[in-house]
Parts: structure tokens; sequence; C-alpha cells
């Protein structure tokens, strides 16, 4: 009987819609027998342990952090890690922070531009863990600003658009070396998006330090932003520098923008490869 996974799953705790439970029963009943959970710059409190079994689906302690690779915004994934190590514990500081100092100055940017008065106070309400852009969306939309989340993207939250601040970030060797630090395996999460000339020499790069799997398989199609690199040629660059070709369907929740649990499914084989890489799991 083959067995899948989606090692690419955000829930409330960061910028999803549901938490454990309910990720769990909708892969359950889409036939997954394995999922990661990667919420942004966080990990889940409903986590207590790099892998664990609930309902009779095995759910992997993952994270998706933030940081810049090339001189590019991009975002790493974390597999197997101890969820309280203080390695992570001292990143997520940080960039709480950096969060909420880009955050205040996203929303005087909107009251300026717009004319409202949004509050931080009122954004930071609608966060469960770590505030972000979907929360200042749903604020837009609930002051009849725009009518949808994607609409405040679109027009004004988006990157490059009038009220946009980036987000601070780590450098990658830091990134990978807290992940490593807490007992997990590092991914390089949707390349495909990445403007990059030589990916040889970037992942070379990653690779140094630490770095030793690379998302491949990601619902590119569905993301609404420009597709640098296809699916074939990762393929290739990950066998060429032996990395472990992973994939996700980065699935927010139902509700969301991202609901695409189900549209991507990787042979549960990788999270063999990727265990057998992970001190946690030893």
């Amino acid at each position: 009987m083959d067995r899948w996974a989606d090692l690419h799953l955000h829930t409330k705790w960061s910028d999803g819609t549901a938490g454990l439970a309910e990720t769990v029963r909708r892969a359950k009943a889409l036939g997954f027998s394995c999922i990661a959970i990667t919420d942004h710059d966080t990990i889940s409190p409903e986590l207590t342990a790099p892998r664990v079994d609930v309902e009779g689906v095995e759910v992997i302690c993952g994270v998706e952090i933030k940081a810049e690779v090339g001189g590019r915004r991009a975002e790493i994934l974390g597999y197997f890690v101890e969820p309280r190590h203080p390695a992570l514990r001292e990143l997520f500081a940080w960039m709480r922070e950096a969060r909420v100092l880009r955050m205040r100055e996203m929303i005087s940017r909107c009251n300026e531009l717009l004319g409202t008065d949004i509050t931080y106070e009122e954004v930071a309400a609608r966060a469960t863990e770590s505030v972000g852009r979907p929360h200042l969306a749903a604020a837009l939309v609930e002051r009849g600003v725009v009518a949808t989340v994607r609409e405040a993207f679109e027009r004004y939250i988006g990157n490059d658009m009038p009220c946009y601040v980036p987000l601070p970030r780590a450098k990658s060797h830091e990134v990978i070396g807290a992940i490593r630090a807490a007992g997990g395996v590092a991914a390089l999460a949707h390349p495909g998006f990445l403007d990059i000339d030589d990916w040889d020499g970037v992942l070379s790069e990653l690779k140094r330090q630490g770095m030793e799997a690379l998302e491949v398989h990601y619902p590119y199609d569905l993301a609404g932003a420009p597709v640098h690199t296809g699916v074939e040629e990762l393929e290739r660059l990950a066998r060429r520098l032996g990395l472990i070709a992973t994939g996700g369907s980065d699935d927010h929740g139902p509700g969301s923008d991202k609901e695409y649990l189900g549209r991507i499914r990787i042979p549960y084989s990788v999270v063999e490869e990727l265990a057998a890489l992970a001190p946690s799991t030893a």
C-alpha cells in the first residue's frame, strides 16, 4: 500500500486557519499517512516532540523560517526539530520583535495612505501567535477598505505595494544552524519563486552550511507569483548536488487563499530519508 506525505502545512499558530486536530483530520480524509506542520517563524504549542502520532497520522514537527539566501528574501524549512530547543527560541524571539516593529510601520503607512485609524493591538488580536500581513489584511477587510484579503495584498500590502515594509531576515547560515542545533534537517522552501542566476553556487553554499534537502514539488501554478525555475530543473539540481527532493502543498487551511491540501503528494520514502539524517529521530 502506498503511503503519502505533505511536508508543508500551516496552522492557526502562524497564518493558517485551523488547529492541529482539524489539519490532521483533513489530511487523513485525503489519504495522507504523514504531514509536517511548518508554521512561519514559530512552532505550535500543540507539537511536543520531533514526530508524534495524532489519530493515526504521523505528524512531523517542522518550521518555516524567513532567511536571506543568495541576496534574496527566502524561507528555509526545518523538519524533525525539537520544538522547544534554545537555538530556535532565541531566533524566534529576535524575529518576533522584528515582526512587531515591521507591522507597526505597515499599519502607520496604511493609516496615512487610506485615512484609517487601525491600531497594532487590533491587528495583533487576530494572531494566535505570530502577527503577519494576513492579519492586517483582515483588518482592512473589516474596515471596508477592501473586499477581500487578496485585494488587500494586491493593492496595498503585497510585496512592493505602497504599505509594504520588508521584514528583516536572518542569514541562511544562522537559520540552518538553528535547525540543525535543534536536531532537524533543513530544506530550501519553494525555490522556484527565487530569481537566482547561479543556482549551482547558491545551493552548493547552502549545502556547505548544512542544508540537506530542497523543496522541489510545490503548487507553483496556483501561487500567483512569478516562477523562475521549474520542477524538472529543480529535480536535476537536487540529484546532482545530493539534496533530498521534498515537497508540500503550503496549505493554510479552510477558507484561506491557499487551501491546497491534496495538491501535492510525496512518497513516504522521502520522510524516511529525512528522518535518517535528523539527530532528533536517531
